[in-house]
């Protein structure tokens, strides 16, 4: 599938489309975006993106048109049909708001992680901006030591989560989670798999990942993918129990949408 994206309300092949350069959305990061993952041309749990769009706008004092942004959605979507794939929103602090639709990330059925050291800002906190540099290089710093994603982890050693995507663990046969308060997205497929699965928000120190039976990331365009290994230690079942569950579980939600 071709790219097609939409800026201010002009739809073309997103390879073709611009924006000014002097934007600060590029020269600076300075904007938030969100990514839905596209069914048949519908894309899941819309309005909790939006919302989550709007809360990251308002943290970032970023106005901006939310019925002209929507409109555009709309108008991008009918173009492209029912297609499977991703939509990107942005809105950038110059005033653009632009729309992709896209193919999915190709993903291998489970995922090796590396932990990388990662300091979040607070100040960023509830903002899902489009400052993603540190994020970005971490998953290069792990594809670097052999690992197909990174695992965030704090200077003192607090699991976080991977750079795109929320990460759950197992361990005394219980499902958990790493807390919002260690300043982790609110990731929206995370609050899925939280109610739909019963799993706590738990702290998990580095020196605990060796015991943890398995694992899984989630996000709008992973779904569910089970973890292989951890820093080259293979976990004891892939996929496990409760990652097959999960999958499943968040699957008949998506269907039943």
């Amino acid at each position: 599938m071709d790219e097609l994206a939409s800026v201010d309300g002009t739809i073309g092949p997103a390879d073709e489309m611009t924006i000014p350069i002097t934007d600060d959305g590029l020269l600076r990061g300075d904007g938030v975006f969100e990514v839905a993952r596209l069914y048949s041309g519908r894309p899941f749990a819309w309005d909790e993106h939006v919302e989550r769009l709007q809360r990251s706008a308002a943290n970032l004092r970023l106005e901006f048109d939310l019925d002209a942004a929507l409109a555009e959605v709309d108008a991008l979507l009918a173009r492209v049909g029912a297609v499977d794939g991703a939509l990107r929103l942005v809105i950038t602090r110059g005033g653009r708001r632009i729309a992709v639709v896209g193919p999915l990330p190709e993903r291998s059925p489970t995922i090796t992680l590396a932990t990388i050291q990662y300091a979040p800002t607070r100040v960023l906190d509830a903002v899902k901006s489009l400052s993603y540099a540190a994020n970005m290089l971490a998953s290069r710093l792990a594809r670097e030591a052999g690992a197909g994603e990174a695992l965030l982890v704090t200077p003192h050693g607090r699991v976080l989560e991977a750079p795109t995507s929320a990460f759950f663990y197992v361990l005394d046969d219980r499902l958990h989670t790493p807390p919002l308060a260690d300043h982790i997205l609110d990731s929206i497929t995370r609050r899925h798999v939280l109610e739909l699965t019963g799993a706590t928000a738990r702290v998990l120190h580095c020196d605990q990942l060796l015991e943890v039976e398995e694992a899984f990331l989630a996000s709008t365009t992973r779904e569910v993918q089970p973890v292989a290994a951890i820093d080259g230690r293979p976990l004891p079942v892939v996929p496990g129990p409760r990652t097959t569950a999960a999958a499943d579980a968040l699957r008949r939600r998506i269907a039943a949408s």
